[in-house]
């Protein structure tokens, strides 16, 4: 960190800073989430001016000529990033088994500790963090999209009469899915059973039904409809 830098140089680091937190707000916000463009701006920018600060302090040695207290500079990007603490907080939402607000809360910290990297002056620095930073929310999204992950949902089948119709047992061996019957109902005016299974299965990271499980079940005899509700993943 640079102990008095020049007015150029002050200025400079916030520019950059916002600059960087720009870039990488700017997709967030555009794809709806809640850390957008002008919230990760306005992180970096804090985060940046408080370690600039922190800089200009230094000088003085934590001390001003005729005060007989000394302070620790180096809490105001502390508390810059106990801040941003709390605003990942309260980014993240959780609703049963699903987690959402990860990455947001996650994007504001990396934002938070590149603005006060370019704060210090450290531009060389700063400019890798925010090409890894951007590289790991943009370029990795299309490698993590073609990885295998494990999906739930919900299966919905409704056959006629009480029982359920032969050979489901091998459909379901046969397409790799695993399903624990969650409740059952049968309505007498109707003669229908609705069995209702939580289903997991593998497959790409945008989830879809097992279409192949839906195909074998439907053509069972006495199967009335069959349906599949897929679980959000966490993110």
């Amino acid at each position: 960190m640079t102990i008095n830098p020049s007015l150029p140089d002050l200025l400079l680091r916030p520019l950059l800073a916002l600059a960087a937190a720009a870039l990488i707000g700017r997709e967030r916000g555009a794809n709806g989430h809640a850390a957008g463009l002008r919230t990760t701006m306005l992180v970096a920018l804090a985060a940046s001016l408080a370690t600039a600060l922190s800089g200009v302090l230094l000088s003085t040695h934590g001390k001003v000529a005729g005060d007989f207290s000394t302070m620790d500079v180096m809490r105001l990007p502390l508390g810059i990033l106990t801040g941003v603490g709390f605003l990942g907080a309260g980014a993240i939402l959780k609703r049963g088994k699903l987690v959402q607000g990860l990455t947001t809360a996650a994007t504001l910290w990396a934002v938070t500790v590149i603005g006060i990297v370019f704060g210090a002056g450290e531009y060389a620095l700063g400019l890798a963090a925010t090409a890894l930073c951007f590289g790991s929310l943009y370029g990795l999204k299309f490698v993590e999209a073609r990885l295998t992950q494990h999906h739930d949902g919900t299966l919905t089948v409704v056959t006629a009469g009480r029982d359920l119709p032969a050979g489901w047992a091998d459909v379901l061996g046969g397409t790799r899915c695993t399903a624990l019957l969650l409740r059952q109902g049968f309505d007498a005016d109707t003669a229908r059973l609705t069995s209702a299974y939580k289903l997991g299965w593998e497959g790409p990271a945008q989830a879809e039904p097992p279409t192949g499980l839906l195909r074998g079940v439907t053509a069972l005899d006495g199967v009335v409809s069959a349906d599949v509700q897929v679980e959000e993943a966490s993110s």
